[in-house]
C-alpha cells in the first residue's frame, strides 16, 4: 500500500472532523505497514485545545502498543502540523511523517518554522509533505467558504461563541411557509440572534382577539406549531413562535454550561415587552413547561390562557434534526434536561418554588391540557380548535 492510500483514510477522518463541525483536519497512525489508530479534530467537541488530529492518533497508538515510543509508525495527517503537534511527534520519536495540505500560517513542518530539521534534537523523524495535497487542501477551502458565506448572509455576524445553523438545512421543509424575523438587540441577547415566526392576519391593527405564545421544548423548535397556526390565524388570533436560544435557526452557543434557566427566561421576558404581546394563551409542551410556566408571574395582566401540550413529537421527521447538522449544534439539547431544578438549592431552584405557588394560587386564567399520547403530525390541527373553543372568552387585561 502506497502514501496516497493512507492518505485517503486521513481524508476520511477529516470528513468526520467536518460532520461534528470541527475544522476538516484527520490523520492515521500505521505500523509495519498495518493501521492501529485514526484521529479526528476534535477541539471544540471534546472542550480542549491539544485534540488536534494528529495528538488524537497519537495517543491511540500509544495505547494500542502500550508504548509512548512510537519508533517504528507512520503518521498521515491532511494538512502540515502546528508546533504543538510536531513536538508532540518528537517526543514519541516518530519515524516518518506524511502531510497533504500545507499550512502558511502555523506549519511546522517547513511552511512557518521547521522544527524537524533542527540539528541540536536527538531525534530525527522522515518528512513527506504534499501527498494528496489538492484533495486535503479543497476541502479545507470548501469549509471556511461556507463558514465565510454563512456569515455574509447573515443580517448579524455570528458570535465568536456560538455556530449559526446554514440556511439550506431548512430549504423546503414542508407545512412551514412563513417569513422568518429575528432580533439580536434585546439586552440579554448581546449579539445572539434570536428566530421567531410573528403572524397576525390583521398585522398593526391590534384587532386580535387573542395571542398565541408558543413555546417549544427541548426536542423541537418553531416547526412543532406548523400544524397549529393555520387554525389560530384563521380564527383571527396572532401566533408568535420563537425558537429558544440553541434551537431551530436561533444562533446556537457552542459550550453546554451556557444555558441556564434564568438567562433564558430573561431572554423570553424581553421578547414578549419588545412585541408588547397582550391577551395571551401561553402554548408550553409537557415535560419542557418549565421554562415557559416561569413567564406570566412577571406580569400576569399580559397572560388570558396556558394550553400544555400533552403531546409528542414526529418521530423520524427529519426536519427535527435539521436546525443540528452536527454535535457542534446541540449544545442546547444536551442541556436543556440538566437545568431542571432537582434540588432546594440547585441554580433555579428559587423560580421555580415561586412558579410553583403561582399557578397553584395566583393564576386567574383558563387553563387546557392537551390529551396524553398526541402526536402533533397527526393531531396538531385537532388542538388548535379546542384551544380556539375553550379560550372563548379570554380573562380582561
Amino acid at each position: 500500500m502506497n502514501d496516497a492510500h493512507f492518505m485517503a483514510l486521513a481524508l476520511a477522518q477529516a470528513h468526520v472532523a467536518m460532520a461534528a463541525g470541527e475544522v476538516p483536519v484527520g490523520a492515521v497512525m500505521v505500523c509495519e505497514g498495518q493501521v492501529i489508530a485514526v484521529g479526528s479534530n476534535a477541539p471544540l467537541g471534546r472542550h480542549d485545545p491539544t485534540a488536534h488530529a494528529e495528538i488524537v492518533a497519537l495517543r491511540a497508538a500509544a495505547l494500542v502498543l502500550g508504548n509512548y515510543r512510537l519508533t517504528d509508525c507512520e503518521l498521515f495527517v491532511t494538512l502540515e502540523p502546528c508546533a504543538m503537534c510536531v513536538g508532540a511527534m518528537l517526543h514519541a520519536r516518530l519515524k516518518r511523517l506524511v502531510f497533504g495540505a500545507s499550512d502558511p500560517k502555523t506549519g511546522a513542518a517547513g511552511s512557518v518554522l521547521d522544527l524537524f530539521s533542527n540539528p541540536r534534537l536527538n531525534h530525527h523523524t522522515l518528512v513527506q509533505g504534499g501527498v494528496m495535497a489538492v484533495e486535503c487542501s479543497v476541502l479545507l477551502q470548501n469549509f471556511f467558504k461556507q463558514k465565510r458565506e454563512q456569515i455574509r448572509s447573515s443580517t448579524s455576524p455570528v458570535r465568536d461563541d456560538a455556530v449559526r445553523t446554514p440556511d439550506a438545512q431548512f430549504g423546503k421543509l414542508p407545512d412551514y411557509p412563513w417569513p422568518p424575523h429575528y432580533l439580536s438587540n434585546l439586552p440579554t441577547l448581546a449579539g445572539l440572534r434570536l428566530h421567531y415566526l410573528d403572524l397576525d392576519p390583521e398585522p398593526n391593527t391590534g384587532k386580535a382577539a387573542r395571542t398565541y405564545l408558543c413555546l417549544h421544548g427541548s426536542s423541537a423548535w418553531s416547526y412543532l406549531f406548523r400544524k397549529m397556526i393555520p387554525a389560530w390565524l384563521a380564527a383571527g388570533s396572532r401566533v408568535v413562535a420563537p425558537d429558544l436560544i440553541g434551537f431551530g435557526k436561533s444562533d446556537k452557543p457552542k459550550k453546554d454550561v451556557f444555558h441556564q434557566l434564568s438567562w433564558h427566561r430573561q431572554v423570553l421576558q424581553e421578547l414578549v415587552e419588545r412585541l408588547d404581546l397582550t391577551n395571551v394563551v401561553l402554548v408550553v409542551q409537557d415535560g419542557d413547561e418549565w421554562l415557559g410556566l416561569t413567564l406570566p408571574m412577571t406580569d400576569e395582566r399580559r397572560y388570558c390562557g396556558l394550553l400544555v401540550l400533552n403531546a409528542a413529537v414526529d418521530a423520524g421527521d427529519p426536519a427535527y434534526e435539521a436546525p443540528f447538522p452536527d454535535r457542534g449544534h446541540r449544545a442546547a439539547v444536551r442541556a436543556f434536561p440538566r437545568m431542571v431544578a432537582e434540588f432546594v438549592n440547585a441554580n433555579g431552584a428559587a423560580v421555580a418554588q415561586q412558579t410553583r405557588e403561582f399557578w397553584q394560587k395566583r393564576w386567574p386564567g383558563q387553563t387546557l391540557t392537551a390529551p396524553p399520547g398526541t402526536f402533533m403530525q397527526d393531531q396538531g390541527e385537532s388542538i388548535a380548535r379546542t384551544a380556539i373553543e375553550y379560550f372563548v372568552s379570554p380573562q380582561p387585561v
